[in-house]
């Protein structure tokens, strides 16, 4: 009927439709050809967001983001390339990548910085085509090997969507990644596709509440209502918690009461570049809030991107 109905409007709405329609793909293909090369050209760089203790300010992670800087087009947001890269298997060579990159920064804060705890983690992003290939865990645990890295020192995150199709092999290789010592934690967590129940067969040690739920709070008391119930039976298993997209006081104030311990967004720290993080934690590992004279990364997407 809606296709009929643009058919009909003089013949101009189909028209339209058709041409973005055909742009879209045309943008899709550019994207894809030019990702075969974005290696190459070391194109694709890390930011890194830190996660806090909500009582304290320190800084308790420093979660890697991948970007994508291209020669013509300038920054590519993650939300666009990513699942390209996804569908494509390209994930793989780029994710080997992020991992070995990252590891490597985080290595060199530890050298230079020798004071920094041993429970500071570097957290790194996997996506379901990354776990679901075969070599993952071995090539985990080599580029660590290489880079000098202790596992205690990494955390995987891994997005509550990948819940839907998990089977045996996706959950085995969840299970030997603890076993190496790697924490684990549920992205986005809340989105719906999971229930609080399943947590407890999951082999994970941190929720990552989903950034819906906290940029109401204040506002809602459903979704006060919701994160409470979510902290409740994260205390109950164990887990550590950490709300995402914190933009105000109000919220990071209304998370610390519903008993929420840590916290990620823009009001505590935006996105740093490798250097920005070095002056960070030159700084010393406590954070002021709202952070605003932090070094910013000046190559980062505009908006809250994972």
């Amino acid at each position: 009927m809606a296709l009929a109905n643009a058919r009909s409007a003089s013949g101009g709405s189909y028209k339209v439709f058709s041409q973005a329609l055909d742009r879209g793909m045309r943008r899709r293909l550019e994207l894809e050809i030019h990702l075969l090369r974005a290696l190459e050209r070391e194109e694709f760089f890390l930011n890194f967001q830190p996660v806090i203790e909500l009582d304290t300010g320190r800084i308790v992670e420093l979660e890697a983001l991948l970007r994508w800087e291209h020669a013509q087009h300038g920054l590519i947001s993650p939300s666009e390339f990513i699942p390209i890269a996804e569908e494509t298997g390209l994930i793989i060579p780029i994710g080997r990548w992020a991992l070995r990159e990252a590891a490597r920064l985080m290595r060199e804060w530890l050298s230079r910085f020798p004071y920094l705890p041993p429970e500071l983690k570097l957290s790194v992003n996997l996506s379901p085509r990354q776990l679901r290939y075969s070599g993952l865990v071995q090539e985990i645990a080599a580029t660590l090997d290489e880079v000098g890295l202790s596992p205690g020192r990494l955390k995987i995150e891994i997005t509550e969507s990948l819940l839907v199709d998990t089977d045996e092999a996706v959950l085995s290789r969840l299970q030997d990644l603890r076993a190496h010592g790697i924490e684990l934690a549920l992205d986005d967590f809340g989105t719906g596709y999971s229930s609080l129940g399943y947590l407890s067969g999951l082999p994970v040690d941190c929720l990552k509440i989903d950034r819906t739920f906290v940029e109401r709070l204040g506002q809602d008391q459903a979704q006060a209502a919701i994160i409470q119930t979510i902290v409740s039976v994260a205390r109950a298993l164990g887990l550590n918690v950490v709300g995402e997209g914190i933009e105000t006081e109000v919220q990071l104030v209304h998370l610390r009461a519903l008993g929420c311990t840590r916290g990620q967004g823009y009001y505590i720290a935006r996105p740093l570049s490798a250097d920005g993080v070095a002056t960070l934690l030159g700084r010393g590992l406590t954070l002021l809030l709202p952070s605003q004279n932090l070094p910013v990364s000046p190559r980062e997407p505009l908006g809250q991107l994972a």
